[in-house]
C-alpha cells in the first residue's frame, strides 16, 4: 500500500541520527511488547507479514509520533481486534471479559521461549523455473495495491539489473492476506542513482532491491 511508512525517496523528515550505545530497548514494555508479538505469531494468530500490514495501516499521524515498539503495540491490538482475540471494551478495561479464543498451538512455557524467538524460515520449493537471470535487465511494475506489498514506490517504472538470484521465498504479498505462501523467486536489482532521482543524483549512487518475481517484468 502507498503508505507513510514506504518513505523511500521521500523529502522533509529529517535525517536519520543513530543513537550511540543504544540499548536493546529503552523502557520495560518494549521488551513485553516484542514477547508478546513473537509469541502470538508463534501460536498461529497471524504470520510476520500479516503483522507488518497491521503496522502499515497505522494513520499517518501516529505512525510518524510513534516510537518503533509503540508501532509494533499498536498494530498487535488491532490485529488481535479484528481476528477476534480482544475486543475494544477489553481493551479498555485492562482485562479479559469473556473465555479467549482459541490458539492454533496453544500455550507456550518457558521451555518453549527460545523456540519461539527463532526467527521463521521462508525458503520454499520453486514452483516454476526462474524467469530471470543475473544480468538480465527487468523494469519494476507501477503497482499501486492496497494491501502490503515489498515494493517501493521510488523504484516502480524503473529499469534495474538483476544482481543475485535468492530463490524462491514465501510471497509477502499474499501471506500478509492470509492467502497461502504463494512462493515467488528473489531477486537482488541494482538501479542507478540518476535513473532514479533525475540528473540532480549523485552519479555515484546505486541502489538496490530485493524484488520478488511478480514485481518485475523484462525490459
Amino acid at each position: 500500500m502507498n503508505g507513510v511508512h514506504d518513505m523511500g525517496g521521500m523529502d522533509g523528515f529529517g535525517k536519520v541520527e543513530p543513537e550511540p550505545n543504544e540499548p536493546m530497548f529503552h523502557a520495560d514494555w518494549e521488551s513485553r511488547v516484542l514477547a508478546m508479538v513473537r509469541a502470538m505469531g508463534a501460536a498461529g494468530a497471524f504470520n510476520i507479514d500479516t503483522s507488518r500490514f497491521y503496522r502499515e495501516t497505522l494513520p499517518p499521524d501516529v505512525y510518524l509520533s510513534s516510537s518503533y515498539y509503540k508501532k509494533w503495540f499498536l498494530g498487535l491490538e488491532e490485529m488481535l481486534i479484528e481476528k477476534g482475540y480482544l475486543t475494544r471494551e477489553e481493551v479498555a478495561a485492562g482485562h479479559a471479559m469473556r473465555p479467549g479464543k482459541a490458539l492454533k498451538h496453544g500455550k507456550f512455557d518457558l521451555s518453549q521461549v527460545e523456540r519461539v524467538m527463532v526467527r521463521g524460515k521462508f525458503g520454499r520449493t520453486a514452483p516454476a523455473p526462474a524467469k530471470f537471470n543475473i544480468g538480465d535487465k527487468v523494469r519494476a511494475k507501477n503497482i499501486h495495491p492496497a494491501t502490503h506489498t515489498r515494493l517501493p514506490r521510488y523504484v516502480r517504472g524503473h529499469v534495474g539489473i538483476v544482481e543475485l538470484n535468492h530463490g524462491c521465498h514465501v510471497f509477502p504479498d499474499s501471506a500478509a492476506m492470509e492467502l497461502g505462501e504463494n512462493p515467488q523467486w528473489l531477486y537482488t536489482v541494482v538501479f542507478e542513482g540518476r535513473d532514479l532521482w533525475g540528473e540532480d543524483g549523485d552519479p555515484t549512487l546505486k541502489v538496490s532491491i530485493d524484488a520478488f518475481e511478480p514485481y518485475l517484468d523484462p525490459a
